[in-house]
């Protein structure tokens, strides 16, 4: 590959997936590792910050012989990982499905009135304050040597880049439960220790260098997954929605405001503004659970839902590890109900793949988005079957079109790369199909 590239990577929760942009906005080359995060217990979700490192470096082996001109990060959001003044992690990094910090939301619950609707966010134990908040009262000794509290793709870029500052950006930090959303910055009433608190620099800052076997490359500060969505897609109205591991139905143009007990969160942007989300813990690793009880590949779980007409009378509540809220409540469980005599695998797939969507469509309706005939944009890899993408449109109401990016995130990380070596780049985004509902 004789031109240099602006590369992407996001740090996903299966995955580390990597995209190189030319500067047409064209994929010239892409690479993906996954990895499995830990569950030492049921309310717990961690991951050793080397094996993110590792998923990386096995990837970008796959990419080939390529030039990077900068490299750009996105990760998934929340989180805590603790890591010392030299950014070294000190414990395995503590993820967002991880509810062992429950008990924690307590401190949120107590706080001022005022100082509570600022942070205009539902109380969710995976976020970054209450994980923090928990490693406080259970890792007092680790906490005591501990420089900073960093999100997953700030941890991995000080491991990426040697003596990299300890920072993050203002996507990843309004995330936290730590960020006032009206004064833009670090609550000062967030009860955990606020000498941990990063910097906040912006998404496309050159945080370091990285000695990486491509070569000497510029790392960026980097941002959340789900601004970094948006911003590979071009969403600015209207409903976007991301489907993967979790589900995200994102509205660009949220104007933060104060807010009592919120059943949406809304989040800083990497171009200065603001989006509003209704999220679901259980999107694709539902039918990712689906696929194992059933013996089902990926493919033949669409196939399988797609050669019966309808569900048979079968019903999927997709909520195995409980939700946010909204939707459906911490405590949650997923379920099949309404079987019959007569029910198939066929019909078991169906209900799956329509629970999900049905939930998604509840989500969406959490953002009371006035409907003005254009089409709702889908990316992630649960969008790109047609049967998801009809079901979608017929539980919307409205028609949906797929964005053919095989990572979003990791483009829009590429874009922050371009912007940090001064290139004005426009990813070709190939919309596919539109679909219409009720077809």
């Amino acid at each position: 590959m004789s031109s240099p590239v602006l590369l992407g990577a996001d740090l996903g929760t299966s995955g580390c997936k990597l995209v190189a942009l030319d500067e047409s906005g064209a994929v010239v080359a892409e690479a993906e590792a996954g990895y499995d995060h830990d569950r030492p217990a049921p309310d717990r979700a961690e991951i050793d910050v080397a094996v993110w490192r590792a998923a990386f470096d096995s990837a970008l082996a796959r990419l080939g012989d390529v030039r990077v001109r900068a490299l750009g990060l996105s990760g998934q959001m929340h989180g805590a990982v603790l890591v010392d003044d030299g950014g070294r992690a000190l414990h395995p990094a503590l993820l967002w499905p991880d509810s062992r910090a429950t008990a924690e939301l307590a401190g949120w619950r107590s706080l001022p009135a005022a100082d509570r609707a600022a942070l205009a966010n539902p109380l969710v134990p995976g976020m970054t304050g209450p994980m923090l908040a928990w490693l406080a009262a259970h890792e007092a000794a680790v906490v005591e040597r501990a420089a900073a509290v960093l999100l997953p793709k700030d941890a991995f870029r000080t491991a990426l880049v040697p003596g990299s500052p300890l920072v993050t950006d203002r996507s990843d930090a309004s995330a936290t439960l730590l960020w006032d959303v009206v004064a833009d910055g670090w609550s000062a009433a967030a009860p955990v220790p606020a000498a941990l608190l990063p910097s906040v620099r912006p998404s496309e800052e050159v945080a370091g260098t990285a000695p990486l076997p491509v070569g000497e490359v510029p790392v960026v500060v980097g941002g959340a997954d789900t601004a970094l969505a948006l911003l590979a897609a071009g969403t600015r109205t209207g409903l976007q929605v991301n489907l993967g591991t979790g589900a995200q139905v994102l509205r660009p143009g949220w104007t933060p405001a104060p807010a009592d007990d919120p059943l949406v969160h809304g989040y800083a942007g990497v171009d200065g503004g603001w989006y509003a989300m209704a999220a679901l813990r259980n999107g694709g690793s539902a039918w990712a659970w689906v696929c194992g009880v059933l013996g089902l590949s990926w493919p033949e779980l669409f196939a399988a839902a797609a050669s019966v007409p309808d569900a048979g009378g079968a019903v999927f509540r997709p909520f195995l590890t409980g939700e946010r809220g909204g939707v459906a409540g911490p405590d949650d469980r997923g379920s099949w109900s309404g079987l019959g005599a007569g029910t198939t695998r066929a019909h078991l797939a169906r209900a799956a793949v329509e629970g999900v969507v049905r939930a998604v469509a509840a989500a969406a309706a959490l953002l009371d988005v006035p409907d003005d005939g254009a089409p709702v944009v889908l990316t992630g890899g649960g969008a790109r079957s047609a049967l998801v993408q009809q079901l979608l449109a017929d539980a919307l109401r409205r028609p949906v079109r797929h964005l053919a990016l095989r990572s979003a995130s990791a483009i829009g990380a590429a874009l922050l790369a371009a912007r940090a070596a001064g290139v004005d780049v426009v990813p070709d985004r190939a919309p596919g199909q539109l679909v219409e509902p009720g077809r």
